[in-house]
């Protein structure tokens, strides 16, 4: 039997003989191709719209030349505009980024879809990893790289497996990779609070494994930070049991309090073995 793969970063860090890699798109080729047939889909589907009155325009009037030229402009859409926009968006897309050499990073190699650069490490002036969230999900994991010369966003491609790890792994990965050379890694995380309605909010539950403590301790950390809740009835049990509510917890504040916590702990890590007494 193959022993599971506990390894959070696994199929993103990997290491090479040059230094140690982050890979953000694993296969260009499927990345091309699925960048191409989403490219091909989004004409289609933002045309439907407007076809339809156009085709009972053209059943009323008997008329379809009407008709045909809207089709021909999807076409062309598809046949120039589609190809030209994937192009421009993989030519600026980070595949990977290389940090040399082991132990000690002196330079960034990053790899693009059809070329590469190198930035010094004394250029490099901080790192930011980005999460954007819709209520309880997050909806992008960026990493950000700021230089002397301006800043590079490096977005997970979109089947690659960087999308899917934890945000605590990956930094303090990079804060392994990059703080002893002095560069700060930062973590920021932006809510994105439009249409975001109470069901999108974090439960009980939600918000202890947010915050990685027991359930019991979420009430008094909820009082404590002032943490909005909304208390509702669910739909699926607004008939059966509309006596039945649920509290839900703001993912704005959540996501405040997570990062406060884990700041936190990472200020009382042992070092050396040795776990620094807290003072009262």
């Amino acid at each position: 039997m193959t022993a599971p793969n506990t390894n959070p970063l696994a199929g993103v860090v990997s290491t090479t003989a040059a230094g140690e890699r982050l890979v953000f798109v694993p296969r260009r080729v499927l990345e091309v191709g699925t960048e191409i047939v989403l490219g091909v889909l989004v004409p289609p589907v933002i045309s439907v719209p407007l076809l339809i009155p156009i085709l009972g325009i053209a059943l009323g009037t008997g008329s379809w030349a009407i008709l045909w030229a809207a089709l021909g402009l999807i076409a062309l859409a598809i046949i120039v505009v589609v190809p030209t926009v994937v192009f421009m968006k993989l030519t600026e897309a980070v595949r990977w980024i290389e940090f040399r050499p082991h132990g000690s990073t002196k330079q960034l190699v990053i790899a693009y879809f059809l070329r590469s650069s190198t930035v010094a490490a004394a250029d490099l002036q901080r790192v930011v990893l980005s999460e954007r969230f819709r209520g309880d999900r997050r909806k992008s994991l960026e990493v950000v790289l700021h230089t002397r010369g301006g800043k590079v966003a490096c977005k997970p491609g979109t089947l690659g497996p960087m999308s899917r790890v934890g945000a605590e792994a990956l930094l303090d990965w990079l804060t392994s990779q990059l703080s002893p050379v002095g560069i700060a890694v930062e973590h920021r995380t932006e809510i994105d609070r439009n249409f975001v309605c109470p069901d999108e909010w974090y439960s009980e539950a939600g918000l202890a494994a947010l915050w990685h403590v027991p359930a019991s301790e979420v009430d008094a950390l909820v009082v404590r930070h002032g943490i909005d809740t909304y208390t509702f009835t669910p739909r699926a049990a607004a008939l059966s049991s509309p006596t039945k509510t649920i509290t839900v917890y703001d993912p704005a504040g959540a996501h405040d309090v997570a990062e406060e916590l884990r700041r936190k702990r990472t200020m009382s890590t042992p070092v050396d073995g040795i776990q620094e007494t807290p003072h009262p």
